[in-house]
């Protein structure tokens, strides 16, 4: 049996490799599973390299600032493979490249496109999500905060909340209620706002990690221009839902699970325990094999899906259980690692004894909360069960009836 990729293949991975090589010591090192909202000038620097050698934003279209490239399921696997062996990041991901950009390359016009596409992969603007509410968080057509006709622009009123990287963003994009008289889910426009329009305010939230990844974001009468809607008024549920597709993929990407799972690995070959390293631990070992092997089978299975959408397909059921599987296997990833360091497992950056900068231990609680953000673990199950396998839909209690009434 021939299990190689064919000449083609293997002289992409070459020179793929050859990348590596000259440039390695200039790359920025890998995390370990975090997506970043920051962009500092060597990951700048790192994703224009990248972009120019096809290695990033590899089929976004010229004309957008990408690289141009037909979509290739294996040269995707071989990038994957090599940068994530070398240990040097794979570009700038988040938010704004992996969440926005293919949602205006399905609904945005030619000048959002043309505006927008480059500078975010580029990571010269940092974009943040406006979707969650106080009363608006597993129920996201409940939002309700309003845009108000006035001219040419909206007027902006009401609060988001958990706004992940809303304290150093440029620019938001979100749901917005356009149509007062609509429907609950045909009144929500999907609306690009610059942060620093008037009548803005970011308070950031304070997590368990030590940091504030998230914020509660107040707008009183921001004015924001007509133009800055998404495809059509009222067509706001039907855009955001693309963004959600595409965020469960981010949030439980194979390629950021392996790079995790190999740095996880070189920490099992370093720690030890009276001696014995910890990859030499039948009990640690096996719960790094039961990893291994899960990381795997989504890795395989993200390849599936992204056939069926070169294909034009629906990955129907199967793009249903992303999201759920993989941040779940991200935590475990995360949890062995805590493990593996024992003792050294609770300290934080700064102490003379931490291992990676804390990373592990960020990683540890960071995960957690993706089980949650994006759509908890309990209403992807939901997902699931109804839109996948066309179970009944859970029943409403009677208090939740009586307010909706």
């Amino acid at each position: 049996m021939d299990l190689s990729y064919g000449s083609e293949y293997e002289s992409f991975r070459e020179g793929v490799r050859r990348f590596i090589a000259e440039n390695k010591a200039s790359a920025p090192r890998a995390g370990i599973g975090v997506a970043s909202g920051r962009a500092g000038g060597d990951l700048i620097g790192w994703q224009a390299k990248l972009i120019e050698h096809g290695y990033a934003a590899r089929n976004i279209p010229r004309e957008y600032g990408g690289y141009g490239a037909e979509p290739d399921i294996l040269k995707r696997v071989i990038l994957d493979e090599e940068l994530n062996a070398a240990g040097v990041s794979r570009g700038i991901g988040g938010q704004g490249p992996e969440m926005l950009v293919p949602t205006l390359l399905e609904h945005g016009s030619e000048s959002q496109k043309r505006d927008w596409i480059g500078p975010t992969i580029r990571g010269e603007v940092v974009w943040c999500q406006g979707y969650s509410e106080p009363g608006a968080g597993s129920d996201l057509a409940n939002v309700q905060t309003r845009a108000v006709e006035d001219g040419d622009d909206f007027l902006i009123t009401g609060q988001k909340i958990w706004t992940t990287t809303a304290h150093l963003a440029q620019m938001m994009f979100g749901l917005f209620r356009t149509e007062p008289g609509a429907s609950k889910h045909g009144g929500l426009s999907y609306m690009l706002v610059p942060m620093d329009t008037p009548g803005i305010e970011v308070r950031p939230l304070a997590t368990m990690t030590g940091e504030s990844e998230f914020n509660e974001v107040f707008f009183n009468e921001a004015r924001v221009p007509q133009s800055n809607v998404v495809g059509e008024r009222g067509e706001g549920w039907k855009i955001a839902n693309t963004t959600l597709r595409h965020e469960r993929t981010m949030l439980a990407a194979s390629a950021q699970l392996e790079s995790a799972l190999l740095a996880l690995l070189a920490l099992m070959k370093e720690e030890q325990s009276n001696g014995v390293r910890a990859i030499d631990s039948p009990l640690l070992r096996d719960r790094l094999l039961r990893l291994q092997s899960r990381v795997l089978a989504l890795k395989y299975h993200d390849l599936r899906m992204l056939t069926a959408r070169i294909r034009g397909e629906s990955p129907g059921t199967a793009a249903l259980v992303t999201k759920l599987a993989g941040c779940e296997v991200s935590h475990q990833i995360a949890a062995l690692g805590i493990d593996v360091m024992g003792e050294l497992g609770v300290l934080y950056e700064g102490s003379p004894r931490e291992r990676n900068g804390g990373r592990w231990q960020a990683l540890h609680m960071f995960s957690l909360g993706l089980i949650i953000g994006g759509g908890t673990a309990q209403i992807q199950k939901n997902i699931i069960s109804e839109r996948g396998l066309g179970m009944p839909r859970e029943p409403v209690a009677q208090f939740q009836l009586q307010e909706q009434r």
